[in-house]
C-alpha cells in the first residue's frame, strides 16, 4: 500500500478512535445512571433512528456514490466543476432530507411500532417522545456526512472523523449535569438526552464547515441534475443506500428482534454492538474511507487499473485483518474483561457484563468478515458498480433475518433457556450471513480484477498469535481468582495480551508489525 493511504488510513482512525472513546464515555454515562432498565432501552431503541439514517444515507450511500464522482474530477483538477457537484448534491440531499424529517416527527408511532415492535405501554410511549425529538439531530447529522465526503475527497481525514466527539460530549455533558439535578426522575432524564443529542448534532456539523469552506471551489448550491456527474451520483445513490447499507440494515433488523426478547435485551444489544463496532470502524471503515478516493482516481488503461486496484485491495485485506483477528479472538476469550471495564458502574451490575459479554462473543463470528467486506464493496464503488454490492448485501440481510429469528426467537424455548439469550443466536446469525457475503464479493471482484491473495500462512501466524495471547490473559484470570476490579481488569489482562499479539507478529515478521515498530522508532 502506498504510503500516503497508509497516513490516511491512519488519520481516519485516529479520528474514529477518538469517537469512540467519547462514544464509549457516552454509553458508560448511560449504564451508570440508567442500567439496564426501560428507560435505558427507550433510549438505545431512540437512537437506532438516527444512527441508521445517518449510516444510510450519509456515511453509507452517499460515501460510495458522491466520493468516486468527487474526487475522480478533483484528481483531473477539474475544482469548479467538483464545486458545483458538490452544490446540487448538498441540495438534493436537503431537500430529501427535510422530507424524512418532517415524515419522522408527523408520523412517530408508526416508526416506532416499525423499530421497536415489541415495546408496549409505558416503554413505547417514553420511546415515541424520544424520537420525535430525535429526527431533527437526524438530518442534521446527516448534512454533516455530506462535509465528510468533501473532506475524504481532498484527502482531509481527521475532522470529519473526529467531529462526533462534540456531539457526543454534548450528550456526555447534559447527562451528568441532569443526573445530578434534584429530583430528576429516570424518564425526564431520558428526555433530556434527546434534546442534548440536537444540540450535539448541531455542533458536529458546525465544526466541520470551516474546513469543507477552505478546500472547496466554484460551490453553487441547487437541486439541479443537468450536470452529467450529478446524474452519476443519483443514479448510484439508491442502490448505494442499501449495498452499503447492509449492516446497518441488519443492526436495525437485530433490534426489532431484540425488543421481544425482554428488559434489557435492547439496552445490552446495544452496548455489545458499540463494542463490536470499534474495530469494524477502526481498521475496516478507516482503511475503506482512505483507500476509497486513492481507488476512485486510478487512471489509466483497465489492465493499468485494476492491477493498481488488486493490490490495493491485496494490502488492505493483509492489513485489515492484522488488526482484526486479535479483536475477534480477544472478544471471545476475554470479553467479559471487555465488557465490565466498559460498562460495569452504577446500575450496571457484573451479570450485566457477563451478558453483553455473551452477545459480543457472538457478534465475533462475523468480524473478519465484515471489515474485509467493506474495503471489497468499496473497490466495486471505485470501479463505479453499486448494483453488485447491493444484491449481496440484499442477499446478506435476507438471510441474516431467516437466522436471526430462529436463532432468537425459536431456538431459545427448544433449548429451554430464558428468551433473553436469543441475543446471542441473533448476533451469531448475522455473522454467519456476513461471512456469505463477503465470499460472494470476493469471488465476483476476483473475476474482474484478479484474485487479490489472502496469504494462507499469513492468517495462520495471526490466529497463533492472538490465541497464545490469550491464553496468557486467561493465565492472569485464573492466577487473580477474581481479585481484580472491571478498570484494573483492562490494564492487567488486556494489557499484556496486546503486548504478547505484538510481540509474536514480530517474531513471525508480519510485515505490519514490522512497519509499526519502525514507524515508533523514527518518532522516538
Amino acid at each position: 500500500m502506498p504510503p500516503s493511504s497508509g497516513r490516511s488510513a491512519a488519520l481516519v482512525g485516529a479520528g474514529i478512535f477518538l469517537s469512540r472513546v467519547a462514544g464509549f464515555i457516552r454509553q458508560r454515562v448511560f449504564s451508570h445512571y440508567l442500567g439496564l432498565y426501560e428507560q435505558m432501552d427507550a433510549v438505545m431503541g431512540a437512537f437506532r433512528i438516527p444512527n441508521l439514517l445517518q449510516n444510510l444515507f450519509g456515511e453509507g450511500a452517499l460515501s460510495a456514490s458522491f466520493i468516486p464522482v468527487y474526487a475522480r474530477l478533483v484528481g483531473q483538477g477539474e475544482e469548479e466543476r467538483a464545486g458545483k457537484v458538490a452544490g446540487a448534491v448538498l441540495g438534493l440531499l436537503a431537500f430529501v432530507v427535510a422530507l424524512i424529517v418532517l415524515a419522522g416527527v408527523f408520523f412517530t408511532p408508526i416508526f416506532v411500532s416499525v423499530l421497536v415492535p415489541g415495546f408496549t405501554g409505558h416503554l413505547r410511549l417514553l420511546t415515541i417522545s424520544i424520537v420525535r425529538v430525535l429526527f431533527p439531530a437526524t438530518g442534521l447529522l446527516v448534512l454533516s456526512a455530506w462535509c465528510l465526503g468533501i473532506l475524504n475527497s481532498h484527502r482531509k481525514f481527521f475532522v470529519s472523523y473526529a467531529a462526533p466527539v462534540v456531539w457526543n460530549a454534548a450528550i456526555i455533558v447534559s447527562t451528568i449535569w441532569a443526573a445530578l439535578t434534584p429530583g430528576r426522575t429516570l424518564d425526564s432524564l431520558a428526555m433530556w438526552i434527546a434534546w442534548a443529542a440536537v444540540i450535539g448534532s448541531f455542533l458536529q456539523l458546525a465544526v466541520q464547515l470551516p474546513a469543507v469552506a477552505m478546500v472547496i471551489r466554484g460551490f453553487r448550491l441547487s437541486v439541479r441534475t443537468t450536470v452529467p456527474e450529478v446524474r452519476t451520483v443519483v443514479r448510484n445513490f439508491w442502490p448505494a443506500l442499501l449495498g452499503r447499507g447492509a449492516n446497518q440494515i441488519s443492526a436495525f433488523v437485530d433490534g426489532q428482534i431484540a425488543s421481544f426478547l425482554g428488559r434489557g435485551a435492547v439496552g445490552a444489544l446495544s452496548n455489545a454492538q458499540l463494542v463490536y463496532t470499534l474495530p469494524v470502524s477502526l481498521f475496516g471503515m478507516a482503511v475503506s474511507a482512505a483507500e476509497l478516493p486513492a481507488m476512485s482516481a486510478e487512471q489509466g488503461s483497465d489492465e493499468v487499473r485494476h492491477a493498481a486496484l488488486r493490490q490495493r485491495l491485496e494490502d488492505g485485506l493483509h492489513r485489515i485483518a492484522f488488526f482484526i483477528v486479535p479483536c475477534t479472538v480477544g472478544f471471545i476469550a476475554l470479553g467479559q474483561v471487555v465488557s465490565a471495564g466498559a460498562f460495569q458502574t452504577g446500575r450496571f451490575t457484573a451479570a450485566d457484563s457477563r451478558y453483553v459479554w455473551a452477545i459480543l462473543a457472538g457478534s465475533s463470528v462475523g468480524l473478519l468478515a465484515t471489515t474485509m467486506g467493506r474495503l471489497t464493496s468499496s473497490t466495486f464503488f471505485a470501479l463505479g458498480d453499486t448494483r453488485t454490492p447491493l444484491r449481496y448485501a440484499a442477499l446478506r440481510v435476507g438471510l441474516s433475518i431467516a437466522l436471526g429469528v430462529f436463532a432468537a426467537l425459536l431456538l431459545p424455548p427448544l433449548l429451554d433457556i430464558e428468551s433473553r439469550w436469543g441475543a446471542v443466536g441473533l448476533t451469531m446469525a448475522s455473522g454467519f450471513a456476513g461471512w456469505l457475503e463477503f465470499l460472494l464479493l470476493r469471488r465476483r471482484l476476483t473475476g474482474i480484477i484478479g484474485l487479490a491473495r489472502l496469504a494462507p500462512q499469513y492468517m495462520v501466524r495471526l490466529w497463533a498469535a492472538a490465541l497464545v495471547a490469550a491464553g496468557a490473559g486467561w493465565t492472569i484470570l485464573l492466577v487473580a481468582d477474581g481479585r481484580l476490579g472491571p478498570l484494573t481488569a483492562v490494564a492487567a489482562v488486556l494489557g499484556p495480551y496486546a503486548a504478547i499479539y505484538g510481540m509474536l507478529t514480530l517474531v513471525f515478521r508480519i510485515p505490519t508489525a514490522q512497519a509499526i515498530l519502525a514507524r515508533v522508532r523514527r518518532r522516538g
